[in-house]
């Protein structure tokens, strides 16, 4: 079971209630809601959260998942019975589990991927528990229910008050995401999410009497040399960070990884994500964290801001506006070209892409009598912060908890982001700034250098070395006839872009996975058809 919630307040209101404690367990205040609430409980939780109770009485089973979907639950029904587990290699060892994925599996793989449809377990059978549902199983079988979702609604306030709103919020939420058993540190990288939850944090557990804060930025062997500015990262972060971490005054830790262990780390980011996922970008992730779980156990880091404020590129390009697709994956056509035709033919993959799209628009709660900006805007935040954002917070989850490092996201409060999704356009984008009225309300929270600072994404390599590598590997495979990549590409023109070299040098995914991050993704898509026997049906 995975918890983090607002326990000490629930325990308040269950005692008014009549309810006892035993203990001061998390786990203890959870059954009491239940007991008190029923499936309604998760009504009343605040915090990350996948959890299974089983009511002997009833004979049936709840699940849950929380909110935002920050800690994932994936269930397969086999037979009368149904098994469910936090990961999908807990699921594949059952023996009734099998490794097989139909012609919708291969499409969230090769389309779809390193993203996934909500509620998609990838493997035959397999589903997701979506954000925001809870489960039930009994006798009369499975009914699952939707117990939160966005609503839109005309915003509330004007200017001052948003600005004033949000920052209370976000003060608020960072400081209840500092209550451990353990001491806890956060990631920085010196950007505006990042930074401003390490000054909250440090003012916070130092007004506490804890004593000084310790923050963790990651950057990889060769950077000072090779880093080259480009649209989605600006600068290099280094400043920034020594700028945050004495304005802050936290006891600060740099970690520089190797390119030859980002290199080798594409296998174990595979076992972590039980799929083919962003490649170095999740193999940093993985050894940032294993770095920072010899000092600590619990960290707090600032993913989720750009989703809910309005922080990525493609809110304002206006390609990525007219696109009709998810602007994360624009680029669906040059890489298709490279899978072989079988497999094109078999999956329809821009038919599939497209359908996807449509579905996600329709979920789309609109405003009636909202302007065309303001509800295409809309549906850019819907599409952000139900299909994209879940990607990273997978991403987040399976590389910190395979290193038993538990990482919060305070951005992730549902309060602050019902709030935010009302905020309009012209609000969010204040003085014409990329998460304009977040950093308004950080104003005096931070140094107005990093206040200011223009969007700069995770960090990443730009050594060659790692292209050279990543690239020999590929070639590897593709000489291996034995290699089970080869039945799902075109070789030749996998070939012919290895030839061609930086010439496709886009960002096909996102905005960091570029060249070298296609070929580790083929690489990784090898592993984990090997490893895990994977058998198409």
């Amino acid at each position: 079971m995975h918890r983090k919630s607002n326990t000490v307040e629930l325990r308040r209101e269950l005692k008014s209630l009549g309810h006892s404690f035993r203990s001061h367990s998390d786990t203890e205040v959870l059954l009491v809601s239940y007991l008190e609430w029923g499936k309604e409980c998760v009504k009343y939780l605040n915090g990350i959260f996948a959890f299974a109770i089983w009511n002997q009485a009833k004979e049936e089973l709840y699940l849950a998942r929380d909110r935002l979907g920050v800690k994932p639950l994936f269930y397969t029904q086999r037979g009368d019975g149904l098994l469910f587990a936090s990961e999908l290699k807990s699921l594949l060892l059952h023996p009734e589990v099998e490794p097989k994925i139909d012609r919708e599996g291969l499409a969230e793989v090769l389309v779809m991927g390193p993203a996934r449809t909500p509620g998609h377990g990838v493997f035959k059978g397999v589903k997701e528990l979506k954000p925001g549902h809870y489960l039930l199983y009994n006798k009369e079988g499975v009914e699952k229910e939707q117990y939160w979702q966005l609503e839109s609604k005309p915003h509330p306030h004007n200017i001052e008050e948003t600005i004033a709103r949000v920052r209370e919020l976000f003060v608020d939420t960072v400081e209840r995401q500092l209550i451990s058993d353990v001491p806890i540190c956060t990631l920085l990288s010196g950007g505006l999410d990042s930074s401003a939850i390490t000054a909250v944090a440090s003012a916070a557990l130092q007004e506490a009497g804890y004593g000084q804060l310790h923050s963790y930025s990651v950057d990889y062997v060769g950077n000072e040399e090779y880093f080259e500015a480009n649209e989605f990262q600006p600068e290099a972060d280094t400043r920034f960070i020594e700028l945050v971490a004495a304005y802050a005054d936290t006891v600060h830790h740099y970690i520089t990884l190797d390119n030859s262990d980002l290199v080798a780390g594409l296998e174990e980011a595979v076992y972590a994500r039980d799929l083919p996922g962003m490649a170095d970008i999740d193999v940093s992730l993985y050894l940032f964290c294993q770095q920072i779980e010899q000092d600590f156990t619990v960290a707090v880091s600032g993913e989720c801001a750009d989703e809910i404020f309005g922080g990525y590129p493609w809110y304002y390009r206006q390609e990525a506006l007219e696109a009709d697709t998810f602007p994360w994956a624009w680029r669906l056509k040059e890489r298709i070209e490279l899978l072989a035709p079988a497999v094109l033919e078999e999956i329809r993959a821009e038919e599939y892409m497209a359908r996807r799209y449509q579905e996600a628009l329709a979920e789309v709660p609109t405003l009636p009598g909202e302007g065309a900006k303001e509800a295409r805007m809309r549906e850019m935040f819907y599409l952000n912060l139900t299909r994209w954002m879940p990607t990273l917070l997978d991403r987040k989850d399976r590389m910190s908890m395979a290193t038993s490092l538990e990482v919060r996201v305070p951005f992730c409060d549902h309060r602050l982001v019902e709030y935010a999704w009302n905020i309009p356009w012209s609000m969010k984008n204040f003085q014409n700034q990329r998460k304009g009225i977040l950093r308004a309300a950080l104003k005096g929270i931070l140094p107005e250098e990093v206040r200011l600072r223009p969007k700069n994404p995770y960090p990443k390599t730009f050594d060659p070395a790692y292209y050279e590598a990543t690239r020999d590997w590929l070639l590897e495979l593709l000489n291996d006839n034995n290699a089970p990549l080869r039945d799902l590409i075109e070789v030749e023109k996998v070939l012919k872009l290895i030839e061609a070299g930086q010439e496709f040098d886009i960002p096909w995914f996102g905005q960091l996975m570029r060249l070298p991050q296609l070929f580790a993704y083929l690489i990784q898509l090898n592993i984990w058809l090997e490893e895990y026997q994977v058998q198409t049906c």
